[in-house]
């Protein structure tokens, strides 16, 4: 760490990439555990589009 609490670059042997030092007050571990699952998109039936949309196919296929 730097005087003023900044974080710094460190060189790591035999490795393309440096690391950062943590900053300071935080927790430098990464967040385990499941992720929240999303809700389902809310199905309000089919909008007048629908049916072309899927049919569509882009002009470079």
């Amino acid at each position: 760490m730097t005087e003023n609490g900044e974080q710094r670059i460190v060189r790591v042997a035999g490795s393309r990439r440096a690391r950062l030092t943590p900053v300071p007050g935080t927790d430098p571990e990464p967040e385990t555990g499941e992720k929240p699952e999303r809700p389902a998109p809310a199905s309000g039936g089919k909008g007048p589009n629908d049916d072309r949309l899927r049919q569509d196919v882009p002009p470079h296929y």
